[in-house]
């Protein structure tokens, strides 16, 4: 039987008897990790291991938001401090081709540094424009103001990962970036016109729709959906993020625990797996709402199924192809401090 259509966190730096029971009881496809589960890189290497073996599957997905900047979970002394998305976007206004290999190599990096720690899936890049309008929450996480930065720079470290054997999740779909308010706190609500977006936001996803994994933005666009948020509208899934937008990867929706959603955690699972979301997204690993979501959260459907394998094919061909250029044979191999030296290299121009 398929694994339940969901992605769960944990409490802490180890997993807990009951809470490998239950994920052995409730199979969820997969897992993801905040700072509040990280010590070190053998404790971390030695979590996913486990949660991988409470589930039975060697090829369950840990996500983690591990973008650079002010949004990374793996930090210093014990990981490298890697640049917020804005930085290469400054170096693209005067040399796109060294910003591009810049975010490239920055994703290299990042894919070795999760690998070595048993993480498959890196919530990143953001795709979202930076409005002058929008709220901080998104910031100098966005590469640019400019559609055609952030096609690039996006689609550089969406491949950098994938050649690092890890998979990128564009976010947030269709785009977050105009947002008046934090979708953590609060729900935002967006008034341009479907015009207006279409010839701005959706640009970014569009022109990216063969990523992957996106995930979902937890914001009403009022011209597309008057009431519901992206994550759990009908009509923008179907029409706008797999219609327009022309996506077909695999659709996760932000954090239902975030309070930009209403209603109980049974609700707001079914309602982001009803709308079209393939997984719906539980992070901060308290038990009771875990067990609701699970209540409410069918197997993954023959559609995800294949959408998952897809992914999981691209990034192999991404991660085969890297190799054979370079002449070795896996992501263990990669030379970080020669990498690294190439990427300090290109920054000093920022």
């Amino acid at each position: 039987m398929p694994p339940r259509a969901v992605i769960l966190g944990c409490a802490g730096t180890r997993l807990s008897a009951e809470e490998a029971r239950f994920f052995a009881d409730n199979d969820p496809f997969g897992f993801i990790l905040f700072a509040r589960n990280v010590d070190s890189p053998a404790q971390l290497r030695a979590l996913t291991n486990s949660l991988r073996q409470a589930v039975g599957r060697a090829e369950a997905p840990v996500l983690i938001d591990q973008e650079g900047g002010r949004v990374a979970r793996l930090r210093a002394p014990r990981w490298r401090e890697a640049p917020a998305a804005e930085i290469f976007g400054r170096l693209y206004r005067h040399d796109p081709d060294g910003a591009c290999e810049a975010v490239r190599l920055n994703a290299l990096l990042l894919a070795a540094e999760l690998q070595e720690c048993g993480i498959d899936v890196d919530c990143a890049p953001v795709l979202d424009l930076r409005r002058p309008e929008g709220h901080e929450v998104i910031g100098d996480r966005a590469f640019s103001d400019e559609v055609d930065a952030v096609v690039a720079l996006g689609g550089a470290m969406a491949e950098g990962l994938m050649q690092g054997g890890v998979t990128p999740v564009g976010k947030h779909v269709p785009g977050h970036g105009r947002a008046p308010v934090d979708s953590h706190l609060e729900l935002p609500r967006v008034r341009d016109s479907h015009a207006t977006l279409a010839d701005s936001d959706f640009r970014c996803f569009q022109a990216l729709n063969g990523l992957p994994w996106m995930m979902t933005a937890h914001v009403v666009y009022e011209a597309l959906d008057k009431t519901r948020p992206a994550t759990t509208s009908p009509a923008v899934i179907a029409e706008v993020i797999r219609g327009e937008i022309g996506f077909d990867g695999v659709l996760v929706s932000d954090d239902l625990s975030m309070q930009a959603l209403s209603g109980d955690f049974e609700r707001r699972t079914a309602d982001a797996l009803e709308a079209g979301c393939d997984l719906a997204l539980h992070c901060n690993g308290e038990m009771e709402e875990m067990r609701a979501v699970c209540r409410a959260a069918p197997s993954l459907s023959a559609d995800a199924s294949r959408r998952i394998e897809t992914g999981r094919a691209r990034v192999a061909a991404a991660q085969k192809s890297n190799g054979d250029e370079a002449g070795r044979t896996g992501p263990e191999t990669v030379d970080q401090a020669e990498i690294q030296q190439r990427l300090d290299a290109l920054l000093q121009a920022a």
